[in-house]
């Protein structure tokens, strides 16, 4: 079985900077569509409302004004992390009562190797989003590239 690595779970494609979004909404369907284009899902509406059956057990929001949802459907044909930089801060349910402004949406398939496949990412995207430095970097991303900068950190 292939290992998991941060270079093969983060996908330029499904990275989007400088978002004008005003809802979580916005993001998540922005983020959606970006995974639809690439090929990572079949329904954008299916997704999004897999998404929100998730947040609706619980906040997202790890904190420092970061974002961690994820959406488990049917309509997921391959399990990857679609990345979004806001322009401003929006509000978001977190553990700090801090909205979000970098927003990491997991699509994740319907079935237990998808959920495997699943905590692997996860524990690997933690782990950076653990380190301020990587926060920071981020919360000041313009670019793909200094998305991708930031996780390499």
């Amino acid at each position: 079985m292939e290992t998991t690595t941060l270079a093969g779970v983060i996908d330029p494609k499904t990275i989007i900077t400088n978002i004008k979004a005003e809802t979580k909404d916005d993001v998540l369907r922005a983020l959606a569509n970006a995974f639809y284009q690439e090929g990572y899902i079949g329904d954008v509406d299916e997704f999004v409302k897999s998404v929100y059956e998730r947040e609706a057990e619980g906040a997202t929001g790890i904190g420092n004004h970061v974002a961690i949802p994820h959406g488990k459907s049917q309509t997921v044909k391959k399990n990857g992390v679609a990345i979004a930089i806001l322009e401003h801060e929006i509000a978001w349910e977190s553990l700090d009562d801090t909205g979000a402004k970098v927003v990491v949406l997991f699509d994740v398939g319907d079935d237990s190797e998808g959920a495997k496949e699943h905590l692997r990412m996860l524990s690997l995207l933690a782990k950076k989003l653990g380190k301020d430095s990587v926060i920071d970097a981020l919360l000041k991303a313009n670019s793909v590239d200094e998305v991708v900068a930031a996780f390499n950190d």
